[in-house]
């Protein structure tokens, strides 16, 4: 039996995988959804990029899970990535779902110059947090109006050191065993650290015809594709 373990991006919390979950369990694996600290339901605790990857760590050994396909979203492809390394032959896969990739020393912001002074202003105006995004953001991302609705109404703000501290890297990902999701309404091409790691043996490129959200816009797919990633070598 496979072990997904399962982290949304920014602003989002457990909740975003409810339509993914039962999917995977459906056919007999397990599946664990994580919310990272400072987000959700874990509001209020004080969090960095570190203790992101923490918190992925510590309930990977805490459940005792074995043969975990790790799957990250957005900015959470960035403790993923870390923590996917740290659990050493606990893993079995690493999925990166449209997401930023760790970059040993660089963090979210340093490996998004065209973002960064945008973010900035925002934590700047929100106390070190980054505002979740409006309705108007959402659209051309293949999402229904309710779904839309949905993640606004469940989206925290995200803590700002999270995105400031950077990543920490014994060894190149492109050792480890990935396949990298790329949602094309978000974008036509991977970012180039992602380009890089791909020309890795170990990784490939999976497409979907959808935006940056699939666990809302299109769970069932993202499930499939998703379980196809168990026993994958």
């Amino acid at each position: 039996m496979t072990e997904f373990v399962l982290v949304a991006g920014a602003w989002l919390g457990s909740w975003a995988w409810d339509e993914v979950v039962p999917e995977l369990r459906a056919v007999g694996h397990g599946a664990h959804a994580l919310t990272l600290s400072g987000l959700a339901d874990k509001q209020g605790v004080a969090a960095g990029q570190q203790t992101h990857v923490q918190d992925i760590v510590g309930e990977i050994e805490r459940l005792d899970l074995r043969d975990v396909v790790l799957v990250g979203h957005s900015y959470s492809g960035i403790p993923v990535g870390q923590a996917a390394e740290r659990i050493g032959d606990r893993l079995a896969h690493a999925v990166f779902v449209d997401s930023n990739v760790p970059v040993d020393g660089e963090s979210f912001l340093s490996a998004w110059p065209s973002g960064r002074a945008m973010v900035e202003a925002s934590m700047a105006a929100n106390d070190g947090f980054w505002a979740p995004l409006t309705e108007a953001d959402y659209e051309g991302q293949g999402l229904t109006d309710e779904q839309i609705a949905r993640i606004v109404a469940g989206a925290t703000p995200h803590p700002g050191a999270t995105l400031s501290e950077p990543a920490v890297l014994a060894r190149p990902l492109g050792g480890l065993p990935a396949t990298y999701i790329k949602c094309l309404l978000d974008g036509d091409e991977p970012m180039d650290d992602v380009a890089e790691l791909l020309k890795s043996e170990h990784w490939r490129l999976v497409e979907m015809d959808t935006g940056h959200w699939p666990m809302f816009s299109q769970p069932r797919e993202l499930a499939r594709i998703l379980l196809g990633c168990a026993g994958a070598p």
